[in-house]
C-alpha cells in the first residue's frame, strides 16, 4: 500500500520506517529540512536503539520530504503524527494538528484515503479533524472529482527505547473509525503484523512466544479514550507503588519485596510496579493532564488520576528530602546525578525527574554534577541553564562528592565497577532513585546505600 506519514518524531518515524520495512511504499513528510536531510542520509535524529539499522533495511521503500505534494497524492493511508503539547490549562495544543490536516487536504487526490490520527489527541478530535479536512478540501479551486476520504484513530503504545519491538510485536493494535471502509483498509495495512507473517529484522528476532496480534476495531471515540485510559492506568500503578513505598519506609518493610509479592498476583502483574523517583517523558504527564481536562469539560472529576499526578511530582522532592536527612545540610554539598533522560535507552528529557531534582538541589544551595551516557548533547541544547553542571566523565561526578543519586537506571550505571569510585568521594553515599542497585553489594564496597523508599 502507499502510505504517507506526517511528522518524524518518535511515533511518526517509528511508524513510517516499520511500515516501509514491511513492504509498504512510505513517504515521510516533515517541515524541518535539517531533519529530512539527516534521514535521507540514513542518520536518525532521535536516539532509539535499532532505528538506523531499520532505516537501512527499509530504505528501498522509504523516502523523506518537506513537501506534502510528494507524500499525500495517491496515498491509501495518511498518518498524522505531529506533536500535541500541553496548553496552560492541561488540554492538548492542537495547532500543529490543525495545520497538518489543512495541508493534507490541499494534496488529497485519491479515490479513497484514510487519514489517521496517530498523535495522542483528546476524545472527539477525529470528528474535529474530519471537519477541518472537509472544509479545507472544499475550498480548493483545483479539487479533483471522485476524491473520498475518512478519518480514523490508531493510537500508539510505544515505549521509547523499545519502539521498534512495540511496533512489530505489539500487545494489540487499536483502530477506530465510524467508516467501515477505513477499518478495512487499516486491517489490510496491518495484516503482516496481526498475523506475524513478515520476516523479522536482522537485529530484532521475533519473540519466541509471539502469536497473532489482537486487533481492537472500534469507533473513533472509543479508540481515542483507550489510549488515554491505558496511559493513565500505567501512571497510576507507578504512583501507587511509590506511595506504598513511603509507607514501607515508615514501617520498616522492603518495598522491592512488597512490589514483587504484589506483582506475582496475575490480576495485578509485575510491570510498572518498580518504585523510584517517578515517571517522566512526554506521555504520562501530558496524557493524564489531558484526561483531567477532558473530564472537566463534562463536569466530571478525576480524583484518582489527579492523585497519581500529585504522588509522582512529590517523589522528586522526596529524593531531595532523603539526601537532606542523610547529609543534614545541603548548602555547599556536591551532589552527583546519574542519568538525565527520563528513562534508559532514550535521549528524551521531557519531564525528566533529573531536571526537577537538580533544580531543587540548586535552590537549596547544593553544587550539582550531572551525567548521562547518551543525552548529553541534547541536554546542552535544551537545558542551557543546567548545561554548565554537566560532566563528560564519571570521575567528574564522583570526585570529592558528598552523595551520588542514581536517577536513570542505564545499564552503564548498573554494570559500573563501583569499587573504582568509592575512594573518590568525600562521603560515599549513594541514593538509589530506582531501587536498581544491589544494596548489600554496595555496602560491601564501602558505600552507604539509601533508597528513595527506604
Amino acid at each position: 500500500m502507499k502510505v504517507c506519514v506526517v511528522g518524524t518524531g518518535y511515533v511518526g518515524l517509528t511508524t513510517g520506517v516499520s511500515l516501509a520495512f514491511l513492504g509498504h511504499e512510505v513517504t515521510c513528510v516533515d517541515l524541518d529540512q535539517h531533519k529530512v536531510d539527516m534521514l535521507r542520509a540514513g542518520k536518525c535524529p532521535i536516539y532509539e536503539p535499532g532505528m538506523e539499522e531499520l532505516l537501512a533495511e527499509a530504505a528501498p521503500n522509504l523516502s523523506f520530504t518537506t513537501d506534502y505534494d510528494e507524500g499525500v497524492p495517491g496515498a491509501d493511508v495518511v498518518f498524522v503524527a505531529v506533536q500535541t503539547p500541553s496548553a496552560a490549562d492541561g488540554s492538548p495544543d492542537l495547532r500543529f494538528l490543525r495545520s497538518a490536516a489543512e495541508s493534507v487536504a490541499q494534496s488529497l487526490d485519491h479515490d479513497f484515503t484514510v487519514v489517521v490520527n496517530k498523535s495522542t489527541v483528546p476524545i472527539g478530535s477525529g470528528n474535529w479533524v474530519d471537519a477541518i479536512l472537509r472544509e479545507s478540501f472544499a475550498q480548493r479551486a483545483d479539487r479533483p472529482a471522485g476524491v473520498e476520504f475518512a478519518v480514523a484513530s490508531n493510537p500508539e503504545f510505544l515505549r521509547e527505547g523499545n519502539a521498534i519491538a512495540d511496533t512489530l510485536y505489539p500487545d494489540r493494535i487499536v483502530i477506530g473509525s465510524d467508516n467501515p471502509r477505513s477499518l478495512e483498509v487499516l486491517n489490510r495495512l496491518y495484516r503482516p503484523i496481526i498475523n506475524q507473517t513478515f520476516t523479522p529484522p536482522t537485529f530484532l528476532a521475533r519473540p519466541e512466544d509471539a502469536t497473532a496480534v489482537p486487533l481492537v476495531s472500534t469507533d473513533l471515540a472509543s479508540a481515542e479514550l483507550i489510549k488515554y485510559a491505558a496511559n493513565a492506568f500505567l501512571a497510576l500503578k507507578i504512583s501507587y507503588v511509590n506511595e506504598i513505598g513511603q509507607l514501607a519506609a515508615k514501617v520498616g518493610a522492603d518495598i522491592t519485596e512488597v512490589a514483587r509479592g504484589m506483582g506475582l498476583d496475575q490480576r495485578i502483574g509485575s510491570r510498572f510496579l518498580q518504585p523510584g523517583v517517578g515517571w517522566g517523558g512526554s506521555c504520562f504527564g501530558k496524557d493524564t493532564k489531558a484526561l483531567v481536562a477532558t473530564a472537566s469539560e463534562y463536569n466530571l472529576e478525576m480524583p484518582i488520576v489527579k492523585a497519581a499526578r500529585e504522588v509522582n511530582q512529590r517523589q522528586r522532592a522526596i529524593a531531595v528530602e532523603r539526601l537532606q536527612d542523610e547529609l543534614r545540610i545541603l548548602k555547599g554539598r556536591k551532589i552527583g546525578l546519574l542519568g538525565l533522560a527520563f528513562k534508559p535507552n532514550t535521549d528524551d528529557l521531557r519531564d525528566s525527574p533529573s531536571l526537577d531534582i537538580a533544580n531543587l538541589l540548586l535552590a537549596r544551595g547544593a553544587r550539582v554534577r550531572l551525567h548521562d551516557p547518551v543525552a548529553g548533547e541534547r541536554f546542552r541544547r535544551e537545558q542551557p541553564e543546567l548545561a554548565p553542571y554537566l560532566s563528560e566523565t564519571l570521575d567528574g561526578v564522583f570526585d570529592d562528592c558528598d552523595a551520588v543519586v542514581l536517577v536513570t537506571e542505564w545499564a552503564q550505571y548498573l554494570e559500573l565497577d563501583w569499587s573504582k569510585f568509592v575512594g573518590l568521594m568525600r562521603n560515599p553515599l549513594v541514593l538509589d532513585g530506582r531501587h536498581a542497585l544491589d544494596a548489600e553489594r554496595m555496602r560491601r564496597l564501602g558505600f552507604k546505600y539509601v533508597a528513595v523508599a527506604g
